[in-house]
């Protein structure tokens, strides 16, 4: 399936449908409008370099449309991370996959405070510029019938990329991972077929779609099932995307656990109660959040496990199958192998070992890195990176990145799982995150962060019960705001850098 033809399918199927609510612009976007306006700016397209087209616009109907209207052209969009460092990651994006042009809004830059750079083309100066005779063959071409407008577009291959995107770079610096269509679209139709995802669905559309999360599920599975999109720029603003949640009766949402706090604090109670399907991901689903949105809205908060590299969901909970603490059965059309650390050797149900991944899902490779990707990918098999296990049932639990299991005392401690202890201990409201600090004597000692002053004895007493001696921190430091990615997902890297520096500044703090 080639993403930007089954767009145009929709859209025929569809016409008179709205295809995009743009809460934040205020407008409506029916797909046949969808479908008109994407065949406009895709001739504009044309003029710029063939290959890559930077995407730098939030959530929205322009940079949704943008990404088809990119494909339709035959070039491939890079999407672009404006929430950290827009200026520096727009030259990162342009050196690593060697191209100029950069879709950007002109309100987005002007709200980040980022320059117009050198091959920047604002996308509210193309829409300026679309004339009368422009809108008129294009809304001639729109009634033609379906496969004299598919003979009129790219056409392409299901192996071409469909998307460049960028590792979070939460550990190190973002590697360029190049998702093709066969990739995005074999994962939508293994998760709509895994938890019911229907035309008749509407999408709360929070997620930004420079990350793997919101382009598959937000933006994609709208554009190939038929459905509506609800769009909000931000989805930090916690108050206005509750207000959406209860205005509009969305039935599908995903999201990170620290926007699914934001939503549950400031939301009234059944402001989501619409939601059929709600599913957090990118980071471990804390019990606590759960229950929060069982008793505030009467829905079930339900966890899955993803990948920028895999498209990205690899396994995920549903209604029918739900096991609460799990990332849910592994999706249909995936194969998943969980490899003992040392050994290689198949893991038993319950023993904790390497996730390995493979199907369809899995992407092409890392751009311009040959080495990177033979290492990462062996006989199709995708090594994630992550530890974890399968239980008798065929539940997948993710118990953290390799990189975040220290050796101490000759055990491997996870520091997910200590995390998950201290959570159950923290008063309400004080949030944690477990690093480990370099230490001359020891190697490595494990720490917390935490965002309050917490009674540190009566925690690592009750701590204690579940957890071994080892396992517990040494040490406690207070960061009041735990540093996020635009993502959602914490930043560990960051977290370490400023744990460490309170270690290696006591005075300064």
């Amino acid at each position: 399936m080639l993403l930007h033809q089954q767009f145009v399918r929709s859209a025929k199927k569809y016409k008179k449908k709205l295809a995009i609510k743009d809460k934040t612009t205020k407008s409506n976007v029916t797909y046949e409008k969808a479908l008109i306006g994407a065949l406009i700016l895709s001739k504009k397209f044309n003029k710029y370099d063939k290959g890559y087209i930077g995407i730098m616009i939030p959530t929205s109907a322009g940079c949704a449309l943008a990404s088809v209207e990119t494909l339709m052209s035959g070039r491939v969009p890079v999407m672009i991370n404006y929430s950290t460092g827009a200026q520096e990651n727009a030259i990162y994006a342009q050196e690593k996959c060697g191209f100029k042009t950069i879709i950007a809004s002109k309100a987005l830059l002007d709200k980040i405070g980022c320059p117009v750079m050198d091959g920047m083309v604002l996308i509210e100066d193309i829409m300026k510029g679309i004339t009368t005779g422009e809108k008129l063959k294009a809304a001639l071409k729109a009634k033609l019938p379906v496969n004299m407008i598919l003979n009129s577009i790219h056409k392409g291959d299901e192996d071409d990329n469909a998307a460049i995107l960028f590792t979070s770079g939460s550990e190190k610096d973002p590697k360029v991972v190049q998702i093709t269509h066969r990739n995005i679209s074999s994962n939508i139709i293994s998760i709509c077929d895994h938890v019911g995802i229907h035309a008749s669905d509407v999408m709360l559309a929070s997620l930004v779609f420079f990350h793997v999360f919101g382009l598959t599920v937000n933006l994609w599975v709208t554009f190939v099932k038929g459905m509506t999109m609800v769009t909000h720029a931000n989805p930090t603003d916690f108050q206005t995307i509750s207000n959406i949640a209860r205005e509009e009766a969305p039935t599908v949402m995903v999201g990170t656990p620290s926007f699914f706090w934001g939503y549950l604090q400031k939301s009234e109670p059944g402001d989501f109660k619409s939601l059929r399907i709600i599913v957090s991901g990118a980071d471990k689903c804390p019990d606590a959040l759960r229950d929060g949105y069982r008793k505030k809205h009467g829905v079930t908060l339900l966890e899955g496990y993803g990948t920028t590299e895999t498209s990205p969901v690899i396994s995920t909970n549903s209604l029918e199958y739900n096991r609460p603490g799990s990332t849910g059965k592994v999706i249909p059309g995936v194969e998943v192998r969980i490899e003992h650390l040392e050994t290689d050797k198949v893991c038993k149900p319950g023993e904790v070992g390497k996730i390995l991944v493979k199907g369809d899902l899995v992407m092409k490779g890392y751009l311009g890195a040959p080495e990177l990707t033979a290492e990462s990918i062996v006989d199709g098999w995708y090594n994630t990176g992550d530890m974890g296990f399968l239980d008798e049932d065929g539940y997948l639990w993710h118990s953290g990145r390799f990189k975040r299991f220290v050796k101490t005392g000759g055990e491997m401690v996870s520091l997910v799982k200590v995390e998950n202890v201290m959570e159950q201990h923290l008063p309400e409201g004080v949030s944690c995150c477990i690093v480990e600090i370099p230490d001359e004597i020891k190697g490595a000692i494990i720490v917390a962060a935490v965002t309050k002053e917490i009674n540190k004895i009566a925690i690592l007493r009750k701590m204690g019960k579940e957890l071994p001696n080892i396992a517990l921190p040494r040490q406690f430091f207070v960061l009041e705001e735990m540093p996020i990615m635009g993502t959602g997902k914490i930043d560990f890297r960051s977290v370490t850098e400023l744990v460490n520096d309170k270690v290696n500044n006591p005075d300064a703090n």
